[in-house]
């Protein structure tokens, strides 16, 4: 594998292996050294507990390698981890070793590490944030505090707490604990009722609070409190399980009010599907999450290139915008204002020839993107987000008489569009790029449609509900059992006739105004009123 062309930081030279810590599960998490390392990296060596999220921030062409370990199930052994290092460094590649937490605490980063500079090739590291601070954090417990804890000791509880050569001063932890500190104890919760009973046999008292926080961090955390004394019972009987930080102190204990910051958002704990493009769902995504969701994406749609014909078309009809040929510019989607916005760069030009173009969106979410990407305002952004809006709202303003208006579009767009503005002005149709049905739903969204997992599902247009009806097949009455909530009334309509109402829809029809319909939907359903406005 080639190394990367722009890659040219002094401290990042060919032959370096950089130790980046995930953090805990939170792809936020990272630190802004570890994005940047990712970003760089010829080959990612990643591990089990690295959130599979930050992938997505390496280069398309980066070379990606899961040597995810958990118990009794190891993809490469650190043996050949190790050596798989030293060989792509030693080939000229920039290599990040993508550790879950930070490389140091409880993993194998120093002997990684060490195993290079053996061998002559440099390695740096790039700490992470810790799960034994974060989980708790995320449930409600600081692991220091004031009036409380004073110090905090990090524990592994992996060895057997009752073994003779034990290398856990469990006396000398429980009079830590004892005076106001706080122990949190990794990969231990297979061995909770062993370190339970270690820590009350050296003098903790058996009403000394604890708690155990699985999945730290992530949309489907789940934590159990209680004492020395019970603690196990309540982890067995909510099923809490690893991955998971056991506390053990009186901050574990603790309850003021704002802690709970986690898991007081209102979508947290409940289960929601995307149905997206792949290119389109990430947006999405990150706002249902930013209320807690946990969320599923099943892309039914996917983006496919046009022909040699098409681009040519595309190209020539840009040159002619650039060239002051169109009054208007259309765009009725994000995905449109991409292709425009790369066939203005191919063409050498820049925003300045779109001056004196009028440009009309589809909606927030198409406005949105014209400013990121041209740093442009739409001139007309129609309060009905559809083809039809747009053209209503272009004509409201009076001036479309033999004006001449270019539509870079989808393959199957809806001919409202065009057809209405036709009857006054000359208007140009351009594929700008095609749609096409994905070819199966990923397996994790068909095994939640199978247990009944997901609490809801969002439709963004008409294809997503068609397309998510053809792929589920003899599944498709699953969601008769998710609350279904749709971006407009367009895309109710087909619902509709696809035999699964809506049972909520988003007052306006943009991104933002879809998550509030969603958990509109889903405060709904556990209270028993209807969250159906249109």
């Amino acid at each position: 594998m080639p190394r990367n062309p722009a890659q040219n930081d002094s401290d990042a030279a060919a032959g370096t292996v950089w130790l980046v810590g995930a953090g805990p599960g939170d792809p936020g998490l990272i630190t802004v050294e570890g994005q940047r390392r990712l970003r760089a990296a010829d080959v990612v060596v990643y591990d089990a507990l690295a959130n599979p999220v930050l992938l997505d921030l390496a280069r398309p062409d980066a070379e990606l390698v899961d040597v995810g370990k958990r118990a009794k199930d190891h993809k490469m052994s650190q043996e050949q981890i190790n050596a798989l290092l030293v060989d792509r460094a030693s080939a000229g590649l920039n290599v990040v070793r993508l550790k879950g937490g930070d490389p140091y605490l409880f993993g194998r980063g120093a002997e990684e590490c060490a195993f290079c500079a053996e061998r002559g090739v440099r390695c740096v590291v790039v700490p992470g944030v810790t799960a034994g601070i974060a989980a708790p954090a995320y449930a409600g417990i600081p692991v220091t505090h004031r009036k409380l804890a004073s110090t905090v000791t990090f524990v592994t509880g992996h060895e057997d707490p009752t073994k003779g050569d034990t290398s856990v001063d469990y006396a000398g932890l429980a009079a830590l604990v004892g005076k106001g500190g706080t122990a949190c104890f990794y990969m231990g919760v297979g061995r909770l009722q062993a370190i339970a009973d270690e820590l009350t046999g050296h003098g903790l008292t058996a009403d000394t609070p604890a708690a155990v926080v699985q999945w730290g961090t992530l949309p489907t955390q789940r934590s159990v409190a209680g004492t020395l004394a019970d603690v196990r019972a309540r982890v067995e009987e909510a099923g809490v399980s690893s991955p998971a930080i056991i506390v053990v102190g009186a901050a574990a204990g603790i309850n003021e009010p704002g802690l709970n910051f986690f898991t007081d958002r209102p979508l947290f704990g409940r289960t929601v599907l995307v149905t997206r493009t792949r290119q389109q769902s990430s947006e999405l995504s990150a706002l249902l999450v930013e209320r807690g969701a946990h969320v599923l994406e099943a892309p039914t749609i996917a983006l496919a290139p046009t022909s040699d014909v098409e681009r040519r078309a595309l190209s020539e009809a840009l040159a002619r915008l650039c060239e002051g040929g169109y009054d208007d510019l259309v765009l009725t989607s994000a995905n449109a204002v991409d292709v425009v916005a790369d066939g203005i760069d191919a063409l050498g030009k820049d925003v300045r020839s779109l001056h004196g173009v009028r440009i009309g969106v589809v909606g927030d979410a198409t406005a949105l993107r014209l400013d990121e990407r041209l740093r442009l305002r739409a001139d007309v952004v129609p309060t009905q987000t559809s083809g039809r809006g747009v053209a209503e709202a272009i004509i409201a303003t009076g001036a479309v008489e033999g004006r001449r208006f270019l539509l870079p579009r989808a393959d199957i767009a809806r001919p409202d569009l065009p057809a209405m503005l036709r009857d006054a002005a000359a208007v140009d149709e351009v594929v700008a790029y095609h749609t096409r049905p994905a070819d199966a739903l990923p397996a994790g969204v068909v095994d939640a449609f199978d247990a009944g997992a997901i609490d809801a599902v969002t439709f963004t247009s008409s294809s997503t509900a068609k397309n998510l009806v053809s792929l589920l097949g003899e599944r498709a009455e699953a969601l008769r059992s998710c609350r279904r909530v749709s971006i407009g009334p367009v895309t109710s309509r087909t619902l509709d006739e696809l035999g699964f109402p809506a049972d909520a829809e988003a007052e306006r029809a943009d991104l933002p105004s879809l998550v509030e319909a969603v958990q509109r939907v889903i405060a709904a359903r556990f209270s028993g009123v209807s969250a159906m406005t249109r």
